[in-house]
């Protein structure tokens, strides 16, 4: 080979289609950075999702000690990229989560992120830079259900020892100000903790659903009034269901069988809230091999979650953070496909901190963002195989 051909091939840089595709197959959080190379590599960065195909949401994983100081940790799940990863305050700055760090952290609705620490702090953008801090309610309670409705934030239920009826309150972050509403229903006096519910948000009224019997109940925050409730339980085999909305469409997750023998779990979809069980479309079921998997971790199903986001949706329990499942609708085909991912770091979290799990879908710009305030850095630990 001569010197002059050589020096022009070391020399040789990827541009056009070739960096796109190339770029496409770099994890998300790297992209920040490649972004600030050119302009070139900037617009490639930026159109470089489009190869993939089917956008996914990220899940991340709050972890907090259950003894003060109740540190919080963050890991953070790119199924694009297929990497477990760490999020750490950036240099010079300190983490918005950390700042902002309530006695006890709570998740809601795959979207909400809140606690109470002489103060209601609540945050719902992806990534959780940004918080919002009110007072807090009148009625002091335990395991309330808690629902972010546009710009209200309604707290309903819980556990408490000064009322008859489980209380709801509205707090309007336009006014800054609390206003009590309609008792819960009186079928959910003796469930009225966020333990024994669903409760999902379409960004006009909050759905709240009893795991156990399927029944779902809806709070319209403009009226102050609950709605008649609606079976949600499409199977009488359903021992335990989760809702949740994928895109516009309101998502049933039910568990079939019993805590001890577990016989399958299937989604099932509407297009519209407000049905009964009859109108749900069934749209896919876990595979077998996933169900022996879940059966084998000793997954408790009365711990069990969902997040979901667009048409994703994450499966996960606080007392196995190990594993997640994970459901998604491809957007070329139409076809539902499931999935695990195990974090190695989770081995051992759960045994000695309260886990919240929330999900968004994460683009270059929240990355970009979280960089450039300082806020917030991803350190990628786990990489999956392809």
């Amino acid at each position: 080979m001569a010197d002059g051909e050589g020096e022009t091939e070391a020399g040789a840089v990827l541009h056009g289609d070739v960096l796109d595709l190339t770029l496409s197959y770099v994890p998300l959080v790297d992209l920040v950075s490649a972004s600030r190379v050119s302009c070139s590599w900037r617009d490639a960065v930026f159109f470089s999702p489009r190869h993939l195909g089917w956008r996914r949401p990220w899940l991340l994983v709050y972890y907090q000690t259950i003894m003060p100081p109740h540190t919080i940790s963050v890991r953070a799940y790119d199924p694009r990229s297929r990497v477990w990863m760490d999020l750490e305050a950036g240099p010079g700055g300190r983490s918005a989560i950390l700042t902002a760090m309530p006695l006890l952290l709570r998740s809601s609705h795959s979207a909400l992120l809140y606690g109470k620490y002489g103060r209601l702090s609540f945050s719902s953008d992806p990534l959780h830079l940004r918080w919002h801090h009110a007072s807090c309610p009148s009625v002091n309670r335990s395991y309330p259900v808690v629902a972010l409705v546009g710009s209200r934030l309604v707290v309903a239920g819980g556990t408490y020892f000064d009322h008859d009826s489980p209380p709801v309150e509205v707090y309007d972050m336009r006014t800054r100000t609390w206003s009590a509403c309609y008792s819960m229903p009186v079928s959910l006096r003796i469930s009225c903790a966020s333990l024994w519910h669903s409760v999902a948000t379409d960004g006009r009224r909050m759905y709240v659903m009893e795991t156990l019997t399927g029944r779902m109940h809806t709070f319209d925050p403009d009226t102050g009034a609950w709605l008649q409730p609606y079976d949600l339980r499409p199977d009488r085999h359903v021992f335990y269901s989760l809702m949740g909305f994928a895109g516009d469409r309101l998502v049933v997750v039910g568990v079939l069988g019993n805590v001890h023998d577990l016989k399958g779990v299937k989604v099932w979809g509407s297009m519209g809230v407000g049905v009964g069980a009859d109108e749900l479309e069934e749209m896919c079921a876990m595979p077998e091999e996933l169900l022996i998997e879940l059966q084998d971790e000793m997954y408790y199903v009365s711990n069990m979650s969902m997040s979901s986001s667009k048409n994703f949706l994450y499966l996960h329990s606080d007392s196995s953070p190990l594993l997640v499942f994970w459901c998604g609708r491809e957007d070329k085909s139409g076809a539902w496909r499931w999935g695990t991912t195990r974090d190695a770091a989770a081995r051992d979290r759960n045994l000695r901190n309260w886990v919240a799990y929330t999900c968004a879908e994460v683009g270059i710009g929240e990355l970009q963002k979280a960089a450039a305030t300082g806020n917030g850095r991803f350190v990628v630990t786990t990489a999956e195989g392809r």
